[in-house]
């Protein structure tokens, strides 16, 4: 059995429809997920980048790409009322919601819960009221263990998962790690799938020596 993990923040489209393809992508390959939220803004703030959404033209495109893989993919999609967001209080529900046991590491229904609430309804994601009845839902779930999401564990735990993310490499959402090996974003999915079937090719040098390629010019950062 295989041992994935599914690194992703909610405020990511992308990592929504990863989410929902994921079993499909997998189906009749033996495997576990564990599911790691993450704070994206933080990798992207290691990493000096901008998020697709914080881009003039690369935003607009964004949301009418997603939407229209929503479409071809069958997964309800929504845009929230308004985006980007701050994801905070969300990662911070769904580490509570883990148990401390689960060392931040959620279920997958309450990731899908969580993320249903984001991007199927069409609302403010982070309206209080909103979050009120979804950590009510959640926490009155039977088999569901929970914490204060503002207590300094579950702040810790995310802080860990969001740290051990940046620690692999990673450096966007959703990411999926097996065997050591990253693959990035909903369209990995079938590269994914192909790497877990033995497929020769992630044996070859096209695989092997992509990072080794020699870089021919560094831009200096933008001025301020």
């Amino acid at each position: 059995m295989k041992e994935i993990h599914f690194y992703f923040d909610f405020i990511s489209p992308y990592a929504w429809l990863a989410f929902q393809a994921l079993p499909k992508a997998l189906a009749g390959v033996s495997h576990r997920v564990h599911y790691h939220p993450v704070v994206f803004g933080a990798m992207l703030k290691h990493h000096g980048q901008l998020g697709p959404a914080e881009i003039p033209g690369k935003r607009d495109w964004t949301y009418r790409q997603v939407m229209w893989q929503a479409k071809q993919q069958g997964t309800d999609l929504q845009m929230p009322a308004s985006h980007p967001f701050n994801s905070l209080a969300l990662l911070r529900l769904a580490v509570a919601a883990s148990g401390i046991n689960q060392q931040g590491q959620p279920n997958r229904y309450v990731v899908e819960t969580i993320f249903k609430h984001v991007w199927c309804e069409g609302l403010e994601a982070t309206d209080p009221d909103r979050l009120a009845t979804l950590q009510a839902h959640l926490f009155s779930q039977p088999g569901v263990s929970f914490q204060d999401p503002q207590s300094a564990e579950v702040k810790q735990l995310l802080q860990q998962q969001t740290q051990q993310a940046i620690d692999l490499g990673l450096f966007g959402v959703p990411s999926m790690v097996v065997d050591g090996q990253v693959f990035w974003g909903n369209d990995a999915l079938p590269m994914l799938r192909a790497y877990l079937e033995g497929d020769a090719w992630f044996e070859s040098a096209d695989w092997r020596d992509a990072g080794k390629l020699p870089v021919g010019i560094r831009r200096a950062p933008a001025a301020k």
